[in-house]
């Protein structure tokens, strides 16, 4: 294939990536390793196969793959022979991939029935589609739930009912020339990726990121972080999420390697950063930086070469801050401030800012990207005044798949309206202070769940926690916590209810405070609809605290 002048979708950005630095990293795994050279050359296989099974240019591909060097070949396969590519929530359970799978229009869907997970993917997805297995023609399947999709492949040559093999799929002569007219006509404009938030608050929602958008963002991001081809990034994210898909792009527009990792795992995690000379760590949630930190051995693990750490500081309680900078003394630490909608961040730090700023919040808006605070009415907030964040730029969605009523009420005016409270200070620089409707109604009061977590979260024996509203007969709601305790420490729940006393308003006091061991999640953030539910389950069932 030829190389433009400047790639501007994301197959032309591959092929330059490639022609640029052949030879160099580009993802990295524990035990698996691939170059610019090699995930093209598999790009290229998939794409050819896309075609052979007849999707067309514009139709949409699932990938219900595990972290992995075949999940960024097959991205970029499916970009390769025109189509959109739709990451599918490698938690889904099979009446969650169902929904999804029938909301986007999947045609094909892109597996591996090695055993990731209990149940495994291909399991799941019998849990999806119950007809899956007894389907006469794996290369034409008819499931009542989803009667767009075609095809489910499978990337390795274990045998399931219903599946197609990849290495069945064979691409007849010519392919070659299509590929390369698919490449022609694709625009800028056109949607690359498809990415389904978590829908934390409501359904999830298929946001369309065209390639413009994601180029842009992971340009303006490398651009930011001054990232160079000596560059190795360290996101354990998941890849179907935006924190795997934007960093990826910002490291491979540059030429640098991406390093990964199946699952999250702090010791395996620690130990590819070590071994990898990791120069950046996107590491973003409270989840995953404690359980870094908290490792047994750290200590042993050099991490010298890391010099930026995109922690959100400012959004973390303080002993975080300081047992990392005591243990990573050398790397600069930034925020950030983002969503799906807008390809990841939007507002980030720069390694240069004042440290008071990198510290306390989360950074000043990337070239072109505009941001305003306004109040209820609309109207814009002075400086240093909380509001709701409004974004506009180069990197935003241009809506919702399906869904046009969404759409609608998410933009004002060429404007979208994040749903976050925030602040903006002199600086331009944005700090975040929680969601919209992550804000309690006490006894006609509103209360920021974030504020009373940040709270909580400063208490000694706290690993993480989360508030939520339970229903109250006189307040209408009252604040509840969540509390994971720190490895080998011990609280009670007047414990964390006493340390707040003093530090919050009366009103703001959380009335309960509920032990776990596990959070419930809803792909990278605390899923808080579970949490009521659980909530709802003890007060009824009057049981103790503590729960798993």
């Amino acid at each position: 294939m030829t190389v433009g002048s400047g790639p501007s979708t994301l197959a032309d950005f591959i092929c330059q990536a490639t022609a640029s630095h052949p030879d160099a990293d580009a993802v990295v795994l524990a035990g698996s390793r691939i170059s610019y050279s090699q995930l093209l050359s598999g790009a290229t296989v998939w794409a050819l196969r896309f075609v052979a099974l007849g999707v067309r240019p514009g139709e949409h591909v699932g990938l219900l793959l595990p972290n992995s060097t075949e999940f960024m070949q097959v991205l970029f396969g499916v970009a390769l022979a025109g189509a959109v590519s739709v990451p599918l929530n490698s938690r889904y359970r099979g009446p969650e991939i169902a929904a999804t799978v029938a909301d986007a229009d999947l045609v094909a869907i892109v597996t591996t029935c090695e055993a990731e997970g209990h149940p495994s993917f291909t399991e799941r997805l019998r849990e999806a589609f119950p007809d899956l297995a007894t389907q006469a023609d794996s290369c034409r399947l008819a499931l009542l739930a989803a009667p767009k999709l075609r095809s489910v492949v499978a990337l390795d040559n274990a045998v399931e009912p219903g599946l197609l093999r990849a290495s069945e799929i064979s691409a007849p002569p010519g392919l070659a020339t299509e590929l390369e007219a698919r490449r022609l006509t694709a625009k800028p404009s056109d949607t690359g990726i498809i990415l389904y938030t978590s829908g934390s608050t409501s359904r999830p929602k298929g946001c369309l990121l065209s390639h413009a958008a994601l180029l842009t963002q992971g340009q303006l991001m490398a651009g930011r972080y001054n990232m160079t081809a000596n560059d190795r990034i360290w996101s354990p994210v998941p890849m179907f999420h935006v924190g795997g898909i934007s960093p990826f792009i910002a490291i491979a527009s540059v030429g640098g390697a991406f390093l990964s990792m199946p699952r999250i795992e702090p010791g395996a995690g620690l130990a590819l950063m070590a071994a990898e000379r990791a120069t950046i760590c996107y590491v973003l949630f409270q989840t995953i930086i404690t359980d870094l930190l908290q490792h047994p051995h750290f200590e042993s693990f050099d991490l010298s070469a890391v010099r930026l750490v995109i922690s959100n500081l400012a959004l973390q309680p303080s002993w975080i801050a300081e047992l990392l900078a005591k243990r990573m003394p050398l790397a600069v630490q930034i925020g950030t401030y983002g969503m799906t909608e807008t390809v990841g961040a939007a507002c980030t730090h720069s390694p240069h800012d004042e440290a008071a700023d990198r510290l306390g919040r989360l950074g000043r808006p990337l070239p072109g990207v505009a941001v305003r605070i306004i109040d209820e009415s609309g109207n814009d907030r002075p400086l240093g005044e909380i509001g709701e964040v409004l974004l506009r730029g180069p990197t935003s969605c241009r809506g919702y798949y399906r869904d046009a009523e969404k759409t609608a009420s998410s933009f004002m005016d060429g404007w979208l309206r994040t749903g976050d409270l925030g602040s903006l200070d002199t600086g331009g620089s944005i700090m975040f202070h929680g969601r919209l409707k992550d804000v309690l109604k006490v006894g006609g009061e509103n209360v920021g769940a974030l504020e009373v977590e940040t709270v909580v979260g400063d208490h000694p024996a706290v690993n993480g926690c989360a508030v939520i509203g339970m229903a109250d007969p006189r307040l209408v709601e009252v604040p509840v916590v969540f509390v994971e305790l720190a490895p080998g420490r011990t609280a009670t729940e007047q414990d964390i209810l006493e340390f707040c006393v003093g530090k919050l308003a009366s009103f703001k006091l959380p009335r309960r405070a509920f032990f776990l061991t596990e959070w419930p999640m809803s792909s990278t953030k605390i899923d808080k609809p579970a949490l009521r539910l659980r909530v709802t389950q003890l007060v009824e069932s009057d049981k103790p605290t503590e729960i798993h």
